[in-house]
């Protein structure tokens, strides 16, 4: 293999290194965001608030970093490219309205949770 290909390859197995990483962990938070209210509605508070402390470390670490996951400046340094999905292995759409999409849901799950709490 010709020595100029050889940091290219290597960005390249580091970048897809970062993308998988990236969406597990968006996949970990994505799951508890989608738990929470079933972790309500089971009654399970223990686990609705646990869960809820999960993404709030996660909004912790993403407010600290000024909005982004530390993943993504990562990744930027392995590629020009910086399409919406550029980190992640998320559709494009999904990636734009990552922070809209669950972000509302975890508004409204956090509702769910406050409600039933007070109600029970």
């Amino acid at each position: 293999m010709p020595a100029q290909l050889q940091p290219k390859r290597n960005a390249t197995r580091k970048l897809v290194c970062i993308r998988f990483l990236h969406t597990a962990v968006w996949a970990l938070f994505a799951g508890c965001i989608v738990a929470i209210p079933i972790a309500v509605a089971r009654h399970q508070f223990r686990w609705a608030a646990l869960l809820t402390a999960l993404v709030l470390l996660e909004c912790g670490v993403l407010a600290i970093n000024r909005g982004t996951c530390p993943l993504t400046n990562l990744a930027a340094r392995y590629t020009a490219d910086r399409s919406h999905n550029f980190d992640i292995y998320l559709p494009s759409w999904l990636a734009r309205h990552n922070k809209s999409i669950f972000g509302s849901l975890f508004v409204a799950g956090e509702c769910f949770f406050l409600w039933q709490w007070l109600v029970s």
